[in-house]
């Protein structure tokens, strides 16, 4: 090697190469485009390099002394899986190149060169390498997402775990949405959890248990004699969360009078106890959340618009348990083992049958229903596995499916008209929403509207 290390501000390549000319040349090209490079004249000498230097990318020629091309692949693969090989062959030599690939190596090229085809492989072999390690990252970031409860491995988890990983780490104010009981408390667990507050208080609050006469002194604290009770200063969630992270949940119970002064809270990041003009500074951060649509709130005037903006920096959509179904089972398990261990009770599993009922329920009480109803299961269970009976529940029809009564199908004869007066009845429970009545009846948007406009074509037919 006859250059020096220097501190790494562009990919470096690792030319490995007996030729000299040809090394020259290839290092001089690669400089050309902007990449640094060290040099190698042998495959022993580029495992070394490789094992002490920070290298981004190895180029290697298949035929050189000491240590052959192949090998010396195997060694570096070996040392680091994520550190690209492109390997140098000879047209004659590509069933070689081939070999090296089951090796390890990323690509090959050939001699002679095509230098706009190298260029677009070390490209692409760079972004490989860049994205193998940001996803072992974010993998590291995902293990460390230890909260009890978050089960799961379907698509729609992954996705939600992903996205923790990606903000728990930074200061941005968070809200999550998402229908009750989809597990919203758990996500801002997470989010503290991994964070860099991790080791300050995480405070949570449910703004909707709080009557409206005391919600502004649970949160920033009273002065002794500041009302009628007030019998000692006391401090509010706010100053216990301080260095640390606030939960806010049901924030969309606030009334408007709390949301002003919130909003207040959050933008000059200091509070000020009732009966005191003394502001206090508070370092918080803040994730709220809501299984209600505040946009809708908003175009009502029922919620502050500033507001909604400060707290909507990032937005956490948890996903109901409809929307996981393939998650059933695993979270079926979990509560089997939780509550059996916690009861005493020796069950191993469910039959067939139950399992069968729990995978087909709405579930529209997300996870915190199929908690209460495995919690009860094991209870009740009688033998070593939960039954149907042990469930005690009925298969309830899906939000995306619809039930028509027999009143409104009367006139019905055929199932052209039964699929009519359905799609009508649906229209007229959603208020014309036809993405909504779409989803209720298992279809796409499209179709619906090429169902009614069938419909009016017909009516306009018998009309005229």
């Amino acid at each position: 090697m006859d250059r020096t290390v220097t501190k790494k501000t562009v990919p470096v390549i690792l030319v490995a190469d007996d030729d000299k000319s040809h090394r020259l040349m290839l290092t001089t090209l690669l400089e050309e485009w902007g990449y640094s490079t060290l040099e190698a004249s042998n495959g022993k000498e580029a495992v070394e390099i490789a094992r002490k230097y920070p290298v981004d990318l190895v180029l290697m020629d298949m035929r050189m002394p000491e240590l052959g091309g192949i090998e010396a692949t195997k060694q570096i693969v070996e040392l680091n899986p994520a550190l690209p090989v492109v390997v140098v062959t000879a047209y004659s030599s590509i069933p070689t190149a081939v070999e090296a690939i089951k090796s390890g190596a990323f690509d090959y090229v050939t001699k002679p060169l095509d230098f706009d085809a190298l260029k677009i492989i070390l490209e692409r072999a760079l972004r490989h390498a860049k994205l193998q390690i940001e996803n072992e990252e974010l993998k590291k970031q995902l293990s460390r997402l230890n909260i009890q409860d978050m089960v799961g491995k379907s698509p729609a988890m992954q996705k939600l775990q992903e996205t923790i990983a990606l903000v728990a780490p930074t200061e941005a104010t968070i809200l999550i949405t998402g229908e009750s009981g989809t597990g919203k408390s758990l996500v801002a667990r997470a989010i503290h959890a991994n964070s860099n507050r991790r080791d300050g208080n995480l405070v949570e609050v449910n703004c909707a248990a709080i009557p409206e006469n005391l919600i502004e002194s649970e949160l920033f604290g009273h002065e002794k004699g500041a009302f009628t009770g007030a019998n000692k200063m006391r401090h509010g969630r706010f100053y216990q969360a301080n260095g640390g992270t606030i939960f806010l949940d049901e924030i969309g119970e606030l009334n408007l009078l709390m949301q002003t002064k919130l909003l207040k809270v959050l933008q000059d990041k200091e509070i000020q106890r009732v009966g005191s003009d003394m502001p206090i500074p508070v370092d918080v951060r803040v994730i709220a959340a809501t299984n209600r649509d505040l946009e809708k709130m908003v175009s009502e005037g029922t919620f502050r618009e500033d507001l909604y903006y400060r707290i909507n920096v990032v937005r956490i959509h948890v996903p109901s348990l409809r929307e996981r179904r393939e998650d059933i089972p695993a979270l079926a398990m979990y509560f089997l083992n939780k509550y059996a261990e916690k009861n005493r009770r020796e069950i191993e599993g469910f039959t067939p049958g139950a399992m069968n009922l729990l995978t087909n329920h709405s579930w529209p009480g997300n996870v915190r229903e199929l908690e209460n109803t495995i919690e009860r299961a094991v209870i009740l269970c009688r033998g070593k596995f939960i039954t149907e009976d042990d469930l005690g529940m009925h298969v309830t029809v899906p939000n995306n499916k619809v039930v028509v009564s027999n009143a409104y199908l009367k006139n019905a004869t055929t199932l052209e008209e039964m699929e009519k007066a359905m799609i009508l009845k649906t229209l007229e429970e959603t208020g014309g929403n036809k993405s909504e009545a779409a989803r209720r009846l298992g279809i796409t948007r499209r179709t619906l509207k090429l169902k009614l406009k069938k419909y009016s074509e017909e009516q306009k037919d018998r009309t005229a």
